[in-house]
C-alpha cells in the first residue's frame, strides 16, 4: 500500500522526470512489456463486450505484440498516435499497457480513459506494483540510500480509483515474475530500459558519489542479489485490471435538465461481461 492522496491520486513522482522519460525516444519496446502485452492479451477471451473501435494508450513503449491469443480484428484498428483530445474519441476499449505506474498525474490519465470510451466501453491495463524490485530494495535500504523506484500503488487502490473515476465492475488481479541475469550490467541494462527512479528524493543521500563510483556502487547493489544458481534475480509484480464505463447515472430533483446525448446513453442496455 502506499500513502497516495485519494484527493489527487498523487503518486510521489517527480513530474519533470515523468515528463522526461516519457519524451525519450524508444526505439522498440522492452521485452518485458512485451510479454505483459501478450498476457493482457490472453484476458480479451474472457471479456465478452463487443469491441470494434479501440485505441492502444500505451503506443511508445508498450509495444505491438502480435500473437494467437490475440483478437486480430482489435489489433488491426490499433492507432500508433499520442491522445491530445480524448474527449473527441468515442472507442470500444482502452488498451494501456505498462504506462500507469510512469504517470504522474493518473487521475487525469483515469478520466482521459473515461471521457475516451462510449458507454459499455472498457479498460483494459497493465502495470507495475509495490514488490517490483524488492531485491534491489533491500540492498539500497542496507546501504541507507533512498528508493531505487518511486512508490508503486496496490491493486486494490487502482480498483478503488477506477470506482472514484466513474468506471464500474473493476477486475484486477496480479502475478509475480522474476527474471534472472548473469551479470549486474546486464540487470542495468534491462532497467535502464524498462523506466526510471522518478521519485522526488531520488539523488538525496549520494550527491558525493561521483558517476563511475555511483556506477560500481549500483553494480555491487545488484550483484548482492544473485541466488543459488549464480543467477542475480529481480522481482516484478505485474497487475492486470479491467473496468467498464456505466451508463450515467444522473441525480433527479423536482426540476432535472440532462443531455440528449446522456438520455440516450441512459436508455442503452450494456451487453454482459
Amino acid at each position: 500500500m502506499t500513502a497516495d492522496s485519494p484527493s489527487d491520486f498523487d503518486p510521489h513522482i517527480d513530474p519533470i522526470a515523468a515528463a522526461r522519460w516519457a519524451g525519450m525516444p524508444a526505439a522498440r519496446a522492452p521485452w518485458l512489456h512485451e510479454e505483459v502485452g501478450r498476457r493482457m492479451a490472453e484476458r480479451l477471451d474472457y471479456i465478452k463486450l463487443p469491441t470494434k473501435e479501440w485505441t492502444n494508450w500505451s503506443w511508445r513503449r508498450g509495444g505491438k505484440p502480435q500473437h494467437s491469443a490475440l483478437r486480430t480484428s482489435l489489433w488491426q484498428k490499433m492507432t500508433a498516435k499520442s491522445i491530445k483530445q480524448p474527449s473527441e474519441l468515442s472507442q470500444d476499449m482502452i488498451w494501456s499497457n505498462m504506462q500507469l505506474n510512469m504517470e504522474a498525474a493518473p487521475k487525469r490519465m483515469i478520466e482521459a480513459w473515461h471521457a475516451a470510451l462510449k458507454t459499455d466501453g472498457f479498460v483494459l491495463f497493465s502495470c507495475l506494483g509495490p514488490d517490483t524490485l524488492m531485491e534491489l530494495r533491500a540492498a539500497y535500504e542496507r546501504r541507507a540510500w533512498p528508493a531505487p523506484l518511486h512508490q508503486l500503488t496496490d491493486m486494490h487502490d487502482w480498483g478503488d480509483r477506477l470506482v472514484g473515476q466513474g468506471f464500474a465492475e473493476p477486475v484486477m488481479d496480479m502475478e509475480r515474475l522474476v527474471l534472472t541475469f548473469a551479470s549486474p550490467e546486464r540487470a542495468l541494462a534491462e532497467l535502464r530500459e524498462l523506466g526510471r527512479n522518478l521519485h522526488p528524493a531520488r539523488a538525496t543521500g549520494r550527491q558525493g558519489l561521483s558517476s563511475k563510483a555511483w556506477r560500481a556502487s549500483l553494480l555491487e547493489a545488484l550483484d548482492e542479489s544473485r541466488g543459488a544458481d549464480g543467477q542475480i534475480a529481480l522481482t516484478f509484480e505485474l497487475i492486470y485490471g479491467h473496468a467498464i464505463k456505466p451508463k450515467p447515472r444522473v441525480k433527479l430533483s423536482s426540476h432535472s435538465a440532462i443531455s440528449l446525448q446522456t438520455m440516450r446513453e441512459m436508455l442503452h442496455k450494456p451487453p454482459l461481461i
